[in-house]
């Protein structure tokens, strides 16, 4: 690669990818056919990448050519209330908005929830690894695996597995609190 090549970025891009995929660092190269020392150099900093071997880690990881040598942009991005996708719960009055999914380098989504005074949000267990977080806005909600539930206030926080059964139930209206789920 040229002097201008931008080595930082592609360091800080192998090291996150092949985290993602769970791989060392050892069988990543052996994957893509180049020296274990070669990618540890490369993941350092120090090394000098040519295009094959780029192309070569790049189908290795699963990943476009372009995430490797392009730094992440850091892009604003605005969500009015009342914008954003948003699901109904069919037996509660209960809407999920969904403010930012998933990027490709993680796995995580975060939703802005609306609830009120009514029926409790039943929710069956997500995929294996999901954990739920949930920090209430405004009003006060009964939150949690439905055999752990806990009450919480604004401006509290509770994380419970969303890998069991749940519940989120609104005890005041106008109820609203932010969420993130995480698989791991």
């Amino acid at each position: 690669m040229s002097d201008s090549a931008p080595i930082a970025a592609i360091a800080a891009s192998l090291v996150r990818e092949r985290r993602r995929t769970g791989l060392s660092l050892a069988e990543v190269a052996r994957r893509a056919g180049i020296a274990k020392s070669t990618l540890s150099q490369l993941e350092s900093g120090t090394g000098n990448p040519s295009v094959e071997t780029l192309w070569a880690l790049s189908v290795t990881l699963n990943v476009p050519f372009a995430r490797l040598v392009e730094p992440p942009r850091q892009e604003v991005r605005l969500v009015r209330r009342g914008e954003g996708p948003s699901i109904a719960a069919e037996s509660s009055d209960y809407t999920a908005t969904l403010l930012s999914s998933c990027p490709p380098t993680a796995r995580r989504d975060l939703y802005l929830l609306a609830a009120e005074v009514g029926t409790p949000r039943l929710s069956d267990p997500h995929m294996h690894g999901v954990i739920e977080h949930v920090v209430v806005s405004s009003g006060r909600a009964v939150c949690g695996p439905v055999d752990a539930t806990e009450e919480l206030g604004p401006g509290d926080y509770l994380s419970y597995p969303g890998d069991v059964p749940h519940v989120f139930e609104a005890l005041e209206n106008g109820t609203t609190a932010v969420m993130v789920t995480e698989q791991y």
